[in-house]
């Protein structure tokens, strides 16, 4: 690894640190994912996968498990009612409290209380055993502008917004224009609940094309891009999305840039089997 590299692998690690003592310092503040993001001064888009990649636990389970920790604590060490320590670090629904405690620490607040023995839960230490077999090469990709539809809920639903893109690109006779297709996805699926996950389906389309409305105009800026090819069904790209960012981005060296991952699709499910679909997941970098 270069030195360049190796400073931008450590900068990566300072950031990552930064939001742990951040969420060490302030149990009960606010730690939505955007604050945190805000915290390690890092695109919102890619940085819950990098504090992934890197931790080896999601935001929310390390959140989950500060918190859960402090009211074990109390639980030992007080004789406060348990709701009271529940509402103390950030449960106000007792029950939801209950169940989320006895499923980190296997029994009950009440019945942790009785065996009366401080214990802290188990961190998931990533393990590396995963094999990087996809090919990853960095690139300058150029500026694309799409003619977009929006999404929100499951990732693997997004053909229905690219169904509603086809029909009207189709009715008003812009496919002999058209390139390809593009997914445009904002959220980390381990971190955002499904029905909140965003994405766009998109169809790249030269400038001089007016898109009116139900279509939304959709810029993707130019810039240095680590590109996955991935050739197979696209029930597969989630596990090219796990390796990209959980094993070649940390040991890159290289910072993504503030702009959401991407999706081409160098060809078509239309007239393509699946293990032939071609496609290219874009990373932009900083």
């Amino acid at each position: 690894m270069t030195h360049q590299e190796t400073t931008k692998t450590r900068d990566i690690e300072r950031r990552v640190l930064r939001v742990l003592e951040y969420i060490h310092d302030n149990p009960t503040g606010d730690l939505s994912l955007d604050a945190l993001a805000d915290v390690a001064a890092m695109s919102r888009f890619h940085w819950h996968r990098v504090y992934r990649a890197v931790i080896g636990e999601t935001v929310a389970q390390t959140v989950r498990r500060r918190r859960l920790h402090l009211a074990a604590i109390a639980l030992v060490q007080s004789d406060q009612p348990v709701p009271q320590i529940a509402e103390s670090v950030g449960y106000d629904n007792p029950a939801s409290f209950n169940r989320t405690f006895k499923d980190l620490y296997g029994v009950s607040p009440k019945a942790f209380r009785d065996i009366g023995v401080l214990r802290a839960p188990v961190i998931q230490m990533p393990t590396g055993d995963t094999i990087m077999d996809y090919t990853i090469e960095i690139r300058e990709e150029p500026a694309r502008r799409l003619a977009a539809m929006p999404h929100e809920g499951a990732y693997h639903e997004v053909n229905r917004a690219f169904e509603r893109l086809a029909a009207v690109v189709g009715s008003r006779g812009l496919f002999p224009q058209a390139g390809h297709m593009v997914g445009v996805f904002y959220d980390d699926p381990s971190s955002v609940a499904e029905a909140e996950l965003r994405s766009h389906a998109g169809l790249e389309m030269p400038d001089e094309v007016a898109l009116d409305e139900p279509l939304e105009t959709l810029n993707l800026p130019s810039g240095r891009h680590a590109v996955l090819r991935f050739t197979g069904p696209y029930v597969g790209l989630a596990q090219a999305y796990e390796q990209l960012y959980s094993q070649w981005l940390p040991a890159s060296g290289e910072a993504p840039a503030d702009h959401p991952s991407f999706e081409v699709y160098l060809n078509s499910p239309m007239d393509t089997a699946p293990d032939d679909l071609v496609t290219e997941i874009c990373l932009p970098l900083a």
